[in-house]
């Protein structure tokens, strides 16, 4: 594809990247038969080839317009074009580009404004979602269906393991995860000691930064990575293994503290290492296949139905290690039609752009109730907390059932 950028992108660093990311785009449009978006609007500005084309002509200095924010705004990120495109075109960052300058040329309406300044104030800040959400809970037959569907019922965490054991890992707590579902990480450490790993929690750690930095607050994105990296960093250079990440979307964001801080002369460095630690549960969780399968002895009556998110499958490019691993334990897990499109949870994108996210969970629902599974597991708290609102069947992290399946083994 050939640019011609205006004058003041050139020689930038967002610039260059646009610029090197746009002409690796060969407009093949392979990316829209797997774009969620077009196969709901059938608008080739509501895909990624339409989007990269508004994208260059903003870039190249034609103005924006509130179209052309509304098109942007209808992406989930969910990144299945980056699996599809032959040519490795970088779409979301080119997406997150793309979007800055926007809005920067396109004032939002109040409405918008306030919505974005609630999520992006409230939901990285555990002091202040943690409480909300346990009123939420508290209220949840009095909420309308709208607020109901974005609060689960409150699950007791479970036991903590305190035994020290001979491999150390740190793991990532999350910002609405622990209010949320807090027996993930729970579980995740009972699964993690009964093989010999323990997991730490730094405590001035916080949000990955996902939430911000998608909703344009660039700055206060990279703030939080600071944070994180800051707070981390004792026990990288104490020689912990890993960083283990439960929220495939925060462990995407995490693989890419690295590039997102690349010209951070005072981080740069040190997020390049934490990048290099992260990983997902599964990757960790998965070298353990063999002694978790000879302690799990009993097989699980009831099939399973497993929704790969995004950010494992497209975004981290991790894609059946899960199954796998559920199936070397003796579990029968089905995979629905279309297992690769999004569920439209997406972050915040739920609340931003519900009509779609709601057309968008009910296929997936629908697809995932005809494996005939029992329950349904998935790798991320966003996905988990959608789905659930649109189905009867109990909905859970993997990890989760790993955990049940270890403690009936006992």
């Amino acid at each position: 594809m050939q640019t011609n950028l205006a004058a003041q992108f050139l020689n930038t660093p967002d610039g260059d990247e646009a610029e090197a990311i746009l002409r690796n785009c060969v407009h093949c449009g392979f990316c829209t038969a797997t774009c969620p978006t077009y196969q709901l609007l059938g608008d080739e500005l509501d895909g990624p080839r339409g989007r990269i084309y508004l994208i260059k002509q903003v870039l190249e200095g034609r103005p924006a317009t509130a179209k052309t924010q509304s098109h942007l705004d209808r992406c989930l990120t969910c990144r299945n074009c980056e699996t599809t495109c032959p040519s490795g075109v970088h779409y979301s960052r080119l997406l997150d580009i793309g979007r800055k300058v926007v809005d920067q040329q396109v004032p939002r309406p109040a409405g918008q404004r306030f919505a974005r300044t609630l999520l992006k104030e409230t939901l990285p800040r555990e002091w202040l979602f943690t409480p909300a959400m346990k009123a939420g809970q508290m209220l949840r037959p009095l909420l309308p269906q709208s607020l109901r569907d974005k609060v689960p019922h409150a699950h007791p965490a479970g036991a903590w393991p305190t035994a020290p054991q001979a491999r150390r890992m740190l793991l990532l707590d999350g910002c609405v995860q622990p209010a949320m579902a807090p027996n993930i990480n729970s579980a995740t450490a009972r699964v993690l000691a009964a093989v010999g790993v323990e997991l730490v929690v730094a405590p001035r750690a916080g949000c990955c930064g996902a939430i911000r930095y998608h909703l344009n607050d660039q700055d206060g994105g990279l703030d939080d990575m600071r944070r994180n990296i800051d707070a981390w960093w004792p026990e990288v250079e104490a020689g912990v293994e890993a960083l283990v990440i439960t929220a495939s979307g925060c462990g995407a964001t995490v693989k890419e503290y690295g590039h997102l801080l690349r010209d951070d002369p005072v981080y740069a460095e040190k997020a390049e290492r934490v990048s290099a630690l992260a990983r997902d549960v599964s990757e960790v969780v998965c070298e353990f296949e063999d002694a978790l399968a000879s302690r799990i002895r009993g097989k699980l009556a009831q099939p399973v139905a497993y929704h790969p998110p995004c950010t494992l499958q497209h975004a981290q490019k991790i894609r059946g290690k899960v199954e796998g691993l559920l199936r070397a334990i003796g579990v029968d897990v089905r995979l629905c039609a279309d297992s690769h499109l999004c569920c439209g949870s997406a972050g915040t994108y739920s609340v931003l752009q519900p009509e779609l996210s709601y057309q968008l969970r009910d296929r997936k629902v629908a697809n995932l109730e005809a494996t005939g599974a029992a329950r349904i597991v998935s790798a991320n708290i966003g996905c988990q907390t959608h789905l659930q609102s649109g189905t009867e069947l109990p909905v859970g992290h993997w990890i989760e059932l790993v955990d049940q399946l270890l403690a009936q083994a006992t």
